[in-house]
Parts: structure tokens; C-alpha cells; sequence
């Protein structure tokens, strides 16, 4: 049977959002293996009390696809034996005792940022996992990479992206998804977080119709390409990108609008093999032909 270009973008949908069955024994899965794995390396009779395991990311905020690769866990250690202390000149040193608890265990590596360790499955796919320190409420100490620490509040970003999706109908969401299958297409010019900030940052009001709403970001998004941090700690999210890469991004975006009008021009005259064609240019290979 001949798919719409409704019908092709609800396959679409489907096919990369995972299912409640990746969500039960591969997400929470891993993330309960973490807890296996450091409540065993750090006991509470431990000098590095390890205290709880949180997903965040993508993962925490529903905007992860399939196919899975990386999950995002912050794992929380207790100060309660002055560990604070000991590492707070030196967080290369708790980054790497946090990471020894995995040898003989699982292949894992310290991330190429020296934040997190990456912690490798034989079935693929990988957990990164963020060794922290709590300051207060919902903030916390986090390797720097270069021996100190920064400030991160991911639970505070998760909240402000679930609260403007509900705000929205719950259609940022899944629009995010697509929007990182469109972004893994062309060049991954930007990176998750950024992506799923500034989507939230580009609508007031948000529909069920996937294609305008893709066409509207495409068309919005890069007078929103310098957001902050939600969380309040990170400052510009857009500090990785420089001058010529925020310009190579804004072209990708008016090429991308471009494409998306003429796209539902196609639809709208009942041209739906042109549609298709042209939003599998613009989302990818996966997108049903």
C-alpha cells in the first residue's frame, strides 16, 4: 500500500521512538546495572559513599531514538565521610577511582571531555556515566576535565523542557526526535542538549501537524541558536559552535525550510511520492520512501 505523507511521518514516528519494552529492559536495565555496579565498588561502609543513580538526558526527557546508542546517568556519591574534601583540588582522581570500580566488570574509558565515564556494552551501545558531588538541592560538583569542577543542574533543564512540552500538547517531544534524526542527517552540526533547548525556545503554540511544525523550526530556529542553559549553570549553550559554524548551521536551516515548504506545496496538491522524497532528504535514509 501507497503511504500519505501523514501516514509515512506516523511510520516515521514509530520507528524511532523506542518501545515500551527498550524503555523497560534496555534504558532502566542499564541504568540499574550502574546501581549494581557502584553501590558494589562504593558501599556504604566505603570512604566514597555511592548514593543514587539518576537517568537524565535525552532518556529523562523522551526525546531519545532508535536506534539506541548512549544513555545518560549522573551518579550521585555522598560526602558523609569528607570525600568532598579529598577530591575537591582533584577531580581527575574521583573520575578515575569511579572508573576502576569497573575493571574486570565491563569494558569502560574516561570520556573524551573528562566528565563522565563511557561504559560500553557487548550488545552495543553505551552508558555514560557522570560521577558527581551534591551542593545543594538539585545542583551539583562535576569534573571539569582538567582537575576541577563545574556546576550542573540537569534534573532543572529536564524539568523546564517536560514542562514546556506539556505546555505545547506534548508535541515537542516527538518533534525533537525527528529534528535529531534531520540534525544525524545532515553533518550533526548541533549537539543534543542545544538541539532540544532550542526547539523549546523556537514555539508558543505547537500542533499535532508534524510537517508545519518541522517547517516552523526550520524557519525559527536560528534566531534561537544562542540560549542558555535552562538549568542556569552552563551559560550560552552555543559556545561550542563558532562563528562560521552558527552560519554553516543557519544555511543547513534555510536549505532544510526550503525543502519542507516545497514538501507540503507536494502534499497539498496531492503529490505525495514528491513529498516523501523530499522530507527523505530532509530527515534521512530512515525516512519511509
Amino acid at each position: 500500500m501507497t503511504l500519505t505523507t501523514y501516514q509515512a511521518f506516523e511510520q516515521f514516528l514509530a520507528d524511532i521512538t523506542i518501545t515500551d519494552y527498550q524503555k523497560t529492559s534496555i534504558v532502566a536495565g542499564r541504568k540499574n546495572r550502574v546501581v549494581e555496579n557502584l553501590t558494589s565498588g562504593f558501599p556504604k561502609t566505603s570512604d566514597l559513599p555511592f548514593l543514587e543513580a539518576r537517568l537524565m538526558g535525552s532518556a529523562a526527557k523522551q526525546t531519545i531514538v532508535r536506534p539506541l546508542d548512549d544513555i545518560d546517568v549522573l551518579a550521585v556519591f555522598s560526602n558523609e565521610n569528607n570525600a568532598w574534601s579529598k577530591y575537591r583540588n582533584d577531580s581527575q582522581s574521583f573520575l578515575y577511582r569511579v572508573k576502576r570500580a569497573y575493571d574486570g566488570l565491563e569494558a569502560a574509558q574516561v570520556g573524551a571531555r573528562g566528565q563522565a565515564i563511557r561504559v560500553f556494552f557487548k550488545a552495543g551501545g553505551h552508558v555514560d556515566v557522570a560521577p558527581v558531588f551534591r551542593q545543594s538541592t538539585d545542583v551539583f560538583h562535576l569534573p571539569s576535565g582538567n582537575g576541577s569542577w563545574i556546576l550542573t543542574s540537569p534534573f532543572i533543564a529536564n524539568k523546564w523542557f517536560l514542562d514546556k512540552n506539556a505546555e505545547l500538547g506534548y508535541n515537542l517531544a516527538p518533534l525533537v526526535r525527528m529534528l535529531k534524526k534531520w540534525n544525524s542527517a545532515h553533518s550533526k552540526r548541533l549537539g543534543s542538549f542545544h538541539l532540544e533547548t532550542v526547539a523549546g525556545h523556537s514555539f508558543r503554540t505547537l500542533g499535532s501537524n508534524r510537517r508545519s511544525g518541522l517547517q516552523k523550526f526550520f524557519e525559527w530556529a536560528g534566531n534561537h541558536l544562542d540560549v542558555n542553559d535552562p538549568g542556569g549553570q552552563s551559560g550560552l549553550l552555543s559556545g561550542y559552535l563558532s562563528l562560521a559554524a552558527k552560519d554553516q548551521v543557519r544555511r543547513s536551516l534555510d536549505v532544510a525550510a526550503e525543502r519542507a515548504t516545497k514538501a507540503i506545496n507536494a502534499e497539498n496538491s496531492g503529490d505525495h511520492e514528491e513529498a516523501k522524497r523530499l522530507w527523505r532528504i530532509v530527515l534521512g535514509s530512515s525516512f519511509p520512501a
